[in-house]
């Protein structure tokens, strides 16, 4: 997966720490965002989807911006746990 570095001069206090879940499915990927519900991607690849969902993002926030609701703090904790 990708990292995203965060710059203060780039960011300028707009930055945000935000979940991404990826999927395998039957036909290839999706991706979801928890924190932004309706947030969604899906495509062939890995890659495509990565690039979908980063695109999603940044277009649910713009709208956030846009309509003056305020951006929600991330409250998603992913992580993996080893089943036997």
């Amino acid at each position: 997966m990708d990292t995203i570095s965060r710059s203060q001069t780039k960011c300028r206090g707009r930055c945000h720490e935000i979940h991404r879940l990826f999927e395998q499915t039957a036909t290839g990927y999706s991706a979801h965002v928890p924190d932004l519900p309706g947030c969604v991607a899906a495509a062939a690849t890995l890659a495509e989807t990565t690039d979908l969902i980063r695109h999603a993002i940044a277009l649910h926030l713009a709208g956030m911006r846009e309509d003056g609701e305020p951006i929600p703090e991330a409250r998603t904790i992913a992580g993996y746990i080893v089943a036997a």
